[in-house]
């Protein structure tokens, strides 16, 4: 499980990739393996070229004396006591042995990062990312709801490095990263997976898995960690709405429910669709806006409120239509309010 942020990567370097089923023990092997093969190869020439080395202290070149000048050289040590000293022994050694060498310290260095420095490293980055979040949007789900989900929400003025993505498909990381959010790779229904993204810490939750069983799931799983951040879940079947609901979601959307909505409203007048568009997205010219009653309005009917058009007064579990109710202390607004930069 790592928390990421993207660095966009040219489309000349993309590659198409799977994850691989080699064992780690596996793999280390190979490169071991790898390693002692390309030592072998400056062994076996430095051995049939013995010749061309000079021992300053002995003056005879054994087996033993022709090991150590290939590992000494290998490792850049280079004591001086064994020295090449025809044409040929020092073309060898620059051309076969230099290059060995290098391929040598790649392999354990590329090992030593994959296998221990990148693990300390993507520990700590996740530390600082995970002190940073407060107050975020944790988005489960990076499918077409929850993608449109985050792209809405960044037009809406929330800062990409506020919003946490929770998915499992590479594909759909990269995405979110391409938009600049922070991501997890790890299962949404796992305890461990919301307590890596501190959701208890979280300004609102958005469920989009793609289907209704895991949606409820999650939904479940995140209300034990956080009774009291704001849930959000896309449900496909209406028969399961109700149980969103009882598994802790404040809000539970139908987006097959809602479009039919839509598409019975356009039949009555061309432009309702448009107007209610308009309302739902943040590149309207007006948009709701809900907030809480100021201390000034209290006593005056909510069709007063100079900020907005109010809509409706939500008073406890109650939610009152009627614009001439008095506002009272507690009371939340849903307004219509007009863009800064409308026109008209």
């Amino acid at each position: 499980m790592s928390v990421r942020r993207f660095i966009p990567t040219p489309e000349s370097l993309l590659t198409l990739r799977r994850k691989s089923g080699t064992p780690v023990w596996l793999s280390l092997f190979w490169r071991v393996l790898l390693a002692l093969a390309l030592i072998g190869v400056a062994l076996a020439g430095h051995w049939f070229d013995r010749d061309g080395l000079r021992d300053n202290i002995d003056g005879v070149i054994s087996f033993a004396d022709v090991l150590y000048f290939t590992m000494i050289t290998v490792t850049t040590v280079g004591y001086g006591d064994i020295v090449p000293v025809t044409q040929q022994a020092r073309l060898f050694d620059t051309f076969v042995v230099t290059p060995v060498r290098l391929f040598v310290w790649l392999i354990f260095l590329g090992t030593a990062y994959d296998f221990l420095l990148k693990r300390v490293w993507e520990k700590w980055r996740m530390s600082v990312i995970q002190a940073k979040l407060h107050g975020h949007v944790v988005v489960a789900g990076f499918g077409t709801s929850g993608s449109e989900a985050v792209s809405e929400l960044i037009r809406r003025g929330t800062h990409p490095e506020s919003i946490v993505v929770i998915d499992q498909h590479d594909d759909s990381l990269k995405a979110a990263e391409a938009c600049g959010a922070n991501v997890i790779d790890g299962d949404a229904t796992r305890n461990a997976t919301l307590e890596a993204v501190k959701v208890d810490r979280a300004r609102s939750i958005v469920v989009s898995a793609g289907r209704d069983d895991t949606s409820i799931l999650i939904v479940l799983t995140a209300r034990r960690l956080a009774p009291d951040v704001p849930i959000s879940v896309v449900i496909r079947s209406e028969d399961n709405e109700a149980l969103a609901r009882q598994a802790g979601a404040n809000t539970v959307i139908n987006p097959a429910s809602f479009a039919g909505l839509l598409l019975a409203g356009s039949t009555h007048g061309p432009h309702i669709a448009d107007y209610m568009a308009d309302l739902a997205n943040a590149g309207g010219p007006i948009t709701l806006h809900e907030r809480a009653v100021t201390p000034d309005e209290i006593g005056k009917p909510l069709c007063d409120i100079a900020t907005g058009v109010g809509l409706r007064i939500y008073r406890g579990a109650d939610h009152l239509e009627e614009r001439t109710t008095r506002l009272e202390a507690g009371d939340l607004i849903v307004e219509v309010v007009s863009k800064p930069d409308a026109k008209g």
